[in-house]
């Protein structure tokens, strides 16, 4: 079985060696990936100076076009990024905005060069919002050619108006751990699926 390679974005606000529970969840998912002949490494954004912008390069010392390489090279794509009032993280959100550059570049065949790639998400915070928050994400990746697995996200929430972070929760093998291997599980077996038979050629490109 060949081996696939994953890439987890860590979307924290934190740089590190910070704790960070999305960074958490995002291991959890390439661990549970390891069991499926998946390689992978996370990626903390807020580690490097990553420009606002919509273009695959914002110039300047913009050091996207790295992770974007790192991006391109992987069959799996993971966005780990926690609730901050509601919505995706700040990070998420310009991660999902340089990622719309991804719509006008085009292999030989007129697919974008994300096309075949499989996405998922990773979620967590201490309010509720963790299925809005998945389906802005799932939503935006699917936009740019990105393929959703069934059950392609995992999350976990604190009590309401609690301050509990996932960090700190301690394991949660029945709930969140399940839904974490669920998700691996299907991402790589998609993955192998599109590694083997890539989607057909864009009619009129």
């Amino acid at each position: 079985m060949a081996t696939l390679r994953a890439l987890v974005l860590g979307c924290s606000l934190r740089k590190s060696p910070a704790k960070s529970s999305s960074e958490l969840i995002g291991r959890e998912l390439l661990t549970a990936l390891a069991d499926h002949d998946v390689d992978g490494e996370l990626v903390r954004v807020a580690d490097h100076d990553v420009r606002f912008g919509v273009s695959a390069d914002e110039g300047d010392g913009d050091e996207w076009p790295a992770l974007r390489a790192k991006m391109l090279a992987a069959d799996i794509l993971i966005i780990a990024t926690p609730i901050w009032m509601g919505q995706p993280a700040s990070v998420c959100k310009m991660v999902l905005e340089r990622l719309d550059a991804e719509l006008s570049e085009k292999d030989e065949q007129g697919r974008p060069l994300v096309y075949g790639k499989v996405a998922v998400v990773g979620v967590v915070g201490n309010e509720d919002g963790a299925h809005h928050v998945t389906a802005e994400v799932l939503q935006a990746l699917n936009d740019v050619g990105f393929t959703i697995p069934a059950a392609g996200a995992t999350y976990w929430v604190g009590e309401a108006m609690g301050s509990l972070d996932y960090n700190d929760a301690g394991p949660k093998p029945d709930t969140t751990g399940l839904t974490t291997k669920t998700a691996a599980a299907n991402a790589a077996h998609l993955a192998r699926l599109l590694r083997n038979q890539q989607y057909p050629p864009i009619e009129g490109d």
